[in-house]
Formats: C-alpha cells, structure tokens, sequence
C-alpha cells in the first residue's frame, strides 16, 4: 500500500511542477489578483490531489483542474465577505502606451475583470488558453451555444469599455 502511495504522490508531484506556472496565470486571470490567484491554485490543487486517483484519463486533468478552478473562483465571490474593491490612500499611475496593444498588458486584462464572472471565464478559458468552444463549454459544463453567446457578449463589452490606447489604429486609407 506504501508504494501505490508513493507513485501516486510522485505522479501528483511532477503534474503540479509542470502545470503550476501555467495554472498560476489563468488563476491570475480568474481573479485579477496575484494574492488571489496564488490561494486559488493552492486550493485547486489540493482539491485535485484528493481526486487524484479517480481522474482515470490522465489527459483530461488539465480541463478538471481548470473546472475546479472556475467552480472555486465562483464560489468565492457568492460569499458575502468577499469583495472587489481595495482600500488606497493614493490612486494607481496608468502610464500612456503608445503603440497598439496586442492584449499581453495589463491595461486590456484590467477591463476583462469588469465583466461578471461567466463572461470572464469564458474570455479566459476561449483566448487566453486557447480552448475551443466544446472544451470551454465541458470545463464549465454549460453548452456550446452559451459560450459562443457569452464570448460575444464579452466581446461586445470589452470593446466598448476598452481605453482608447488599446484600440488598434485605422488605417492610412480609413483615415
């Protein structure tokens, strides 16, 4: 019984090594906070380890733990304790960007948190890791339609909300 133990934990062990960078972003992504993000992934993880030995295709560990996250990240937000806003003496400094942004700064994921929590993790789960539709639509066990409704949705707020700088520039011919 030792051994089992032991090649389960080594197993567990080298998945978290592997995948925790990866989980750690799109945990940053879920809650727009590193403190945050850091819990969340503590907390997936270990819920994971107890499902460990039930999860019998280990190529779909990615999209349980993924599942875990959302479900985690979701849960947290219904408890009244919780909230959003941060107490600050001082207002953070926004620097102007220049040049188009391609949405690897954090200015675009800034306004990705503004939108409720579904639409979040549809845009997180379908952009940033690159899921299809039936992927996203298994992790968060909602149908295919209802994410390509609320990747639209998404869509249509983050364009409206997004600053001007994160706009791509026209054209010399639209001009």
């Amino acid at each position: 019984m030792g051994d089992r133990a032991q090649v389960r934990d080594a197993e567990f062990e080298a998945y978290m090594q592997a995948r925790q960078p990866s989980l750690l972003r799109t945990a940053y992504l879920l809650t727009g906070n590193r403190h945050n993000a850091e819990d969340l992934v503590q907390t997936s993880l270990a819920k994971l380890y107890l499902a460990w030995d039930k999860v019998q295709d280990r190529g779909s560990v990615d999209g349980y733990v993924r599942r875990i996250m959302v479900n985690e990240n979701n849960s947290l937000w219904r408890r009244g304790w919780k909230k959003r806003e941060h107490a600050s003496d001082t207002l953070p400094e926004h620097p102007v960007v220049d040049e188009y942004d391609e949405g690897r700064s954090s200015q675009l994921w800034e306004v990705v948190q503004t939108l409720p929590r579904k639409q979040r993790a549809v845009v997180v789960l379908r952009y940033y890791e690159q899921l299809t539709e039936a992927e996203v639509a298994e992790i968060l066990g909602i149908s295919v339609g209802t994410v390509k409704s609320q990747a639209s949705r998404a869509l249509a707020t983050l364009r409206g909300r997004a600053p001007e700088s994160l706009h791509p520039r026209h054209s010399e011919e639209e001009r």
